[in-house]
């Protein structure tokens, strides 16, 4: 399912327009993208839970070559789902 597709199931689930739903999900991506990049943690009960973890650097293998190359320390996300999500899925 891509961005377009969602925007029309959830128009359709809740009887908004579509410009009002992608108002809506764009309006998520960007409190989430904001909450995360402070450090905050999201905690969706029942869906799930988004958080981000420091990666440290480490010394990975160049597949073609086999030579070692330094990977650089990062920032990820994490999303842990919920029991309900993964009950659903089930």
């Amino acid at each position: 399912m891509n961005k377009n597709e969602l925007v029309s199931a959830m128009a359709a689930n809740s009887g908004l327009s579509k410009a009002d739903a992608k108002k809506a999900l764009d309006a998520f991506i960007s409190s989430t993208s904001n909450a995360l990049k402070s450090g905050d943690k999201i905690s969706l009960v029942g869906f799930g839970s988004f958080s981000v973890q420091k990666r440290n650097a480490r010394t990975g293998r160049n597949p073609q070559t086999g030579k070692e190359i330094k990977i650089a320390a990062k920032n990820v996300v994490k999303f842990r789902p919920g029991s309900e999500l993964s009950t659903a899925v089930k």
